[in-house]
């Protein structure tokens, strides 16, 4: 079958033909037929997630797909075959990226009727990120003011729409086409970071969504209040500057929500949170897909079909 691997790391991923994987006895393989990129997939790739997984070489990419159940393994009672799910595979294993995939029973969800697999496919990681860190982390209430960095991102465009659904005021930073995409999901100011400094118009709030990391996360510590909470999910925040800030500020990872995505993309169709695709790329031209997520500019999600 075809797949997209790495052999090692910080090595550009390549097309090539591997087996069918195996079933074991708890896992269904799945005929992929849409896999989300995820910035998760480019720390893969740099060899920094094995700080923080126990990642085994050669390895076949993708977390975050969709498709229709082939085959169900001996103590699986769950699933059919023929049956629609949205995967979310461990970082360790991945997957996706490949005609057929094998993973556990537990990791799948039912795709919706309503829902397209490219849809379904988008929705893991991002999703995951944006709800949990604004609601279990940040503790967004209604009525508060979150400014969320990188609004018009994969992650950013579900984030937005979250926080105004919840009764937020919600602030995002974009750039180009990205403003105007972070207006329409809900945001009710939008920042231009190309041409406006936000420590300059932005004050008082009591969370910050960094999704940046770097200059723009240090510089986020100086528009929150007094009490204020900062979550990243780029890089380890500076406790000593949180501390002097008088601030919380905290790093989320979202594997430890994996269990909770059922809920959650009920919650997407419920209240018709919008799944906002920046492209869809055929298997065969991976490598603009790939250079379309390392160049951190797209808007929304990447799909490979």
């Amino acid at each position: 079958m075809k797949s997209i691997r790495i052999h090692t790391y910080n090595d550009k991923p390549v097309a090539e033909q591997i087996p069918t994987p195996a079933v074991a006895k708890d896992q269904v393989l799945v005929q992929v037929q849409a896999t989300a990129l995820n910035p998760l997939d480019a720390l893969v790739v740099s060899g920094v997630a094995a700080q923080f997984f126990a990642i085994s070489l050669p390895l076949t990419l993708g977390t975050d797909f969709a498709g229709v159940i082939e085959k169900v393994g001996s103590e699986v009672s769950q699933w059919r075959v023929g049956d629609r799910i949205i995967a979310c595979a461990d970082a360790s294993t991945c997957g996706g990226l490949a005609e057929f995939a094998a993973v556990p029973a537990s990791a799948c969800v039912a795709l919706p009727q309503s829902m397209s697999a490219i849809e379904g496919a988008a929705i893991p990681i991002a999703a995951l990120t944006a709800w949990h860190s604004l609601f279990s982390s940040a503790r967004l209430k209604a009525g508060e003011t979150v400014l969320i960095h990188a609004g018009a991102g994969g992650v950013g465009t579900f984030a937005v729409q979250f926080a105004k659904k919840a009764g937020a005021r919600v602030i995002a930073t974009a750039s180009g086409d990205g403003l105007e995409l972070a207006r329409r999901l809900g945001a009710d100011e939008v920042l231009d970071y190309t041409s406006v400094d936000f420590t300059s118009v932005v004050h008082n709030v009591d969370v910050v969504l960094d999704l940046v990391g770097g200059e723009t996360q240090q510089r986020s510590f100086e528009v929150l209040r007094k009490g204020g909470r900062l979550v990243s999910t780029a890089m380890p925040p500076d406790a000593h500057m949180a501390e002097s800030c008088g601030v919380t500020a905290s790093m989320f990872y979202a594997a430890q929500y994996a269990s909770q995505l059922d809920k959650l993309v009920s919650s997407i169709v419920e209240q018709g949170v919008e799944v906002v695709i920046d492209r869809v790329v055929p298997f065969d031209a991976f490598d603009d897909a790939w250079e379309r997520l390392v160049s951190g500019r797209a808007r929304g999600k990447i799909i490979v079909q």
